[in-house]
């Protein structure tokens, strides 16, 4: 095909991709689902019939794509969410993911003939939950968990990728090559872990300096410059045989809770660049998939699933989370929110690509695996959630306000948004009057259905919406010259 016509069906297809996307908050299936569907029937078995078939090309768009999305995860990460869970979430990440696959070995034994190895190595590929999916269901699916139950799923999905890719490829070595062992595979978990947490903490910090410092003419280099460090971030990390993945996660993670230039704007274009490469990750791995080849394999593959999402998920949450101050239900949520997603598929190539003897049923087994998760779960999270009782209503809505528009008055300012309640000494106040500290602006006020941009005269009324942008350390004073507005 001419390049012209294949950019014209790229096109084509990233269009019809984001109109399904908002065709699935009406309809309530998830945006993953529509788009892998999306891949399928463009496919060589669907009605347009595109040819495609390379394994490699798909894993490197993967793979490209799981960096860009765990680094907007982790950009758009707050830190005070996920401190109170970070040591359980991690426990969760790494030994629930260990769990779920020496089960779901013992089953592919059983059920499917499989050597443990083999077992082993579906189950390292299942048993990661997928930052895409999670990220897209959990903020798209009006999902607001009790308890911190949010922090700790997204925190696990974005932190478990790194063993998943560790024991896949490494699995995947043992199994091309007798000789080596298990055993071998320890001491290099242990240095790449090691390597990608210190390279991803240092690669943050490194991140903030270098965008404060760099004093570019153009607004426009800096998402470019930032580009350039998060890919900088992963390929230097994997050559020196530390995990990539976790690097860039971490290294998101430490940027977005540190100050730095242009942070709402380049916060703004990774969370669209994440959309887009979950939105060309999903179509190019199923376009790789033949659905004929998976109609022979649906009777294993609800085995499978069903074993999974019933038994090795639930085991490996409750086990993981035993000495946590977590309750049944919020365990059984924490399970139930385990989507598997395009990372799955992305890790299937790995056996594809090494030529072992049941990777074509592994990859089919997988896709299956992660269609039935995305359909099952994620199209259910929200009424289980309701049905457990860890839903908790969300705050009133907030504003949507243009933030092009919304001046930033230094690196580390930031927006808050009050509700004047009655019998507040605000009240038949003027703005001026307040004696709010230098460094902090009401940029907007909503009441009832307008919305109004106040100066200094602008008397405050009982349930008035404030749109607050104020400098970190001014947070508190601001508190407490509105001491009784709520926030």
């Amino acid at each position: 095909m001419s390049l012209e016509l294949i950019l014209t069906i790229a096109a084509l297809l990233l269009i019809l991709s984001i109109i399904a996307g908002k065709a699935s908050l009406q309809f309530g299936l998830p945006a993953p689902l529509l788009f892998l569907i999306i891949g399928m029937l463009a496919g060589s078995n669907g009605p347009i019939g595109i040819y495609f078939d390379d394994a490699w090309l798909a894993q490197s768009v993967g793979v490209l794509a799981l960096v860009l999305i765990l680094f907007s995860g982790g950009l758009g990460t707050d830190w005070q969410m996920i401190r109170p869970v970070l040591w359980t979430g991690l426990i969760l990440a790494n030994l629930g993911v260990l769990i779920s696959a020496l089960l779901v070995a013992i089953a592919a034994h059983l059920l499917l003939q499989f050597s443990i190895l083999e077992g082993f190595l579906l189950g390292a590929i299942i048993s990661s939950t997928d930052a895409a999916a999670v990220f897209a269901v959990m903020r798209t699916r009006d999902v607001n968990l009790r308890d911190n139950l949010e922090g700790l799923i997204e925190l696990e999905s974005g932190s478990n990728d790194p063993i998943a890719v560790f024991l896949t490829i490494g699995l995947t070595m043992v199994l091309a090559d007798p000789s080596r062992s298990l055993a071998s595979l320890a001491p290099l978990f242990v240095l790449q872990m090691t390597v990608g947490g210190v390279a991803g903490y240092a690669m943050g910090r490194l991140m903030a300096i270098t965008i404060n410092r760099a004093k570019l003419q153009l607004e426009g280099l800096y998402p470019a410059l930032a580009l350039g460090l998060v890919l900088f971030t992963y390929g230097s990390t994997a050559l020196i045989n530390g995990s990539g993945f976790l690097a860039v996660y971490l290294a998101g993670i430490v940027l977005g809770n540190c100050n730095f230039a242009h942070k709402r704007s380049l916060i703004r274009f990774y969370d669209g660049l994440a959309w887009l490469m979950q939105i060309a990750m999903f179509l190019v791995l199923g376009l790789l998939v033949y659905p004929s080849r998976i109609v022979p394999i649906i009777g294993e593959g609800l085995l499978m699933s069903a074993f999974l999402v019933f038994v090795a998920r639930p085991i490996a949450v409750f086990v993981s989370l035993a000495v946590s101050r977590y309750d049944w239900r919020a365990k059984v949520m924490v399970s139930w929110a385990g989507l598997r997603g395009a990372a799955p598929i992305v890790l299937a190539t790995f056996p594809l690509l090494a030529g072992l003897d049941r990777a074509g049923m592994v990859f089919n087994l997988v896709f299956f695996i992660v269609l039935t998760s995305v359909l099952i779960q994620g199209t259910t999270i929200a009424h289980v959630a309701r049905w457990l009782g860890v839903q908790q209503p969300r705050p009133q809505a907030t504003f949507h306000y243009p933030q092009e528009f919304i001046p930033q008055i230094s690196a580390s300012s930031q927006l808050v948004e009050l509700t004047v309640v009655p019998g507040s000494p605000a009240c038949g106040r003027a703005i001026m009057e307040l004696g709010l500290p230098r460094g902090a602006l009401v940029v907007l006020i909503n009441r009832s259905d307008d919305s109004l941009v106040p100066d200094g005269t602008t008397i405050l009324e009982p349930g008035d919406r404030v749109l607050l942008l104020a400098e970190r350390s001014a947070l508190d004073d601001v508190r407490r010259v509105l001491s009784n507005v709520e926030i």
